[in-house]
């Protein structure tokens, strides 16, 4: 069996080491790749890896080398601290480049649309998190995670392990066995379901400053933007001082994350708008979110914190695990969660567009961002209707179908590249052939 070891961890995390250590002498001859000393760029989320290049990122780095690796093997290990449930940024920024390893054509799987899987065969995943103490909450979104990124990557069969605090030797090889043991049991096992988001406070203190946080590549022309912005409008019409941060450059250096996070503290609320990159948030948002966690610790306050995720999906559901993230962020920022909202099959409505520029399909999306914008600055949270409002699928799955498949097509060939766009560069050559 060939193995593949992605260590997300940070430098100097001494349980990565004993973990990695106690993982090879159950796997000796895996290869290990440390992503923090790899070239690894944050994916711009262009799908130029599905139109222009199919099957390839053309960044200049080490992430089409290790996404080469990634469909020569028969196992991934991902090894990673848990980050709010989720992954850590370095980590996840390999994560995001999988989706060359993909097609942009989708399919229906468990009921529900799905890409299509490039390659015939891919490495089954195991993913082992450590946190220094036990979190019910963390660990259960930490498990959705990993199901759902095993879905979405077409993996046989998944595994996943948490170990909490400092384990003895033997505790730690016991607890990694159980995790090779789940890819073997994996049919047999339930799906792991995500917890249940935290409530906040019926009322609280109506905000006077909210900070818009928006988690997009493509910044002011994005669709997180556009959702976001026509929130704040709203905000701002209600006697609310709104201002607006570009996550990807406000945090791209020292001196911008330090006014970042003194702005993100003077704020009553703070709201995050952003694309679903693979089940999760884009590896500089979580990076960003690392930062003000960093920044918080130890803290408590009246800060409100909430959160609208858009994917491409028809379906909302796909954001769930992205907003569990955002709850248990807040959690344990010392934030008061105010509640989140998904938007499925975002970039076909909205692309990047001021909302009311749309036609008529963007109305559900308006009235649920009124709704929201009413309750926030009345310092309540998110109400359930405008979540179920905007949730609503604005076309049915079988013509979402039809029409995405069309629309890659047309972009593919605007590349010249219609007939290649289901190439599979990283096939690897099984012996016999």
């Amino acid at each position: 069996m060939k193995t593949l070891i992605f260590d997300g961890s940070p430098a100097g995390d001494l349980q990565a080491t004993r973990i990695r250590t106690a993982l090879l002498a159950r796997l000796p001859d895996a290869e290990t790749v440390i992503l923090r000393e790899q070239r690894i760029g944050n994916c711009a989320g262009d799908f130029l890896c599905w139109v222009r290049s199919p099957g390839v990122c053309k960044t200049d780095d080490d992430n089409p080398l290790l996404a080469a690796r990634v469909m020569q093997s028969d196992l991934l290990v991902y090894l990673t601290p848990v980050r709010f449930g989720g992954y850590s940024s370095c980590l996840k920024r390999i994560v995001d480049h999988q989706i060359q390893n993909v097609l942009p054509f989708f399919t229906t799987i468990h009921g529900e649309i799905h890409h299509k899987p490039r390659y015939h065969r891919y490495p089954d995943l195991l993913a082992l998190g450590w946190m220094p103490d036990p979190d019910a909450q963390s660990e259960a979104i930490f498990r959705h995670l990993v199901w759902r990124n095993a879905i979405n990557m077409h993996a046989r069969s998944s595994g996943c392990g948490v170990l909490v605090g400092t384990p003895d030797e033997a505790d730690l090889a016991a607890q990694i066995g159980l995790g090779l043991e789940a890819l073997e049991r994996f049919s047999d096992l339930q799906a792991p379901s995500l917890p249940r988001m935290a409530e906040a406070p019926a009322a609280g203190i109506p905000p006077r400053r909210a900070l818009l946080l928006v988690g997009s590549p493509r910044t002011k022309a994005s669709t997180s933007a556009s959702l976001g912005g026509f929130l704040f409008e709203h905000l701002a019409l209600r006697g609310v001082q709104t201002e607006t941060l570009q996550v990807y450059p406000a945090f791209s250096s020292p001196e911008r994350t330090a006014r970042s996070l003194e702005k993100s503290d003077a704020a009553d609320l703070v709201v995050l708008a952003f694309p679903l990159y693979v089940d999760s948030l884009p590896a500089p948002l979580i990076a960003a979110l690392e930062k003000i966690a960093e920044y918080r610790a130890g803290r408590s306050s009246e800060q409100r914190f909430a959160a609208i995720a858009n994917c491409g999906f028809p379906e909302a559901s796909h954001n769930a695990p992205a907003l569990a993230i955002c709850s248990e962020f807040a959690r344990q920022s010392g934030f008061t969660w105010a509640g989140g909202l998904a938007l499925g099959g975002g970039q076909g409505i909205v692309h990047g567009m001021p909302l009311d520029a749309l036609d008529g399909r963007a109305l559900p999306i308006k009235k649920s961002l009124k709704m929201a914008a009413a309750a926030l600055a009345n310092g309540e949270s998110i109400p359930g209707a405008a979540g179920d409002l905007l949730a609503r699928p604005a076309v049915p799955s079988w013509l979402y179908l039809l029409f995405g498949a069309y629309g890659w097509r047309q972009q593919a060939k605007r590349y010249g590249v219609q007939r290649q766009i289901k190439n599979r560069p990283y096939e690897p050559v099984r012996a016999g052939r």
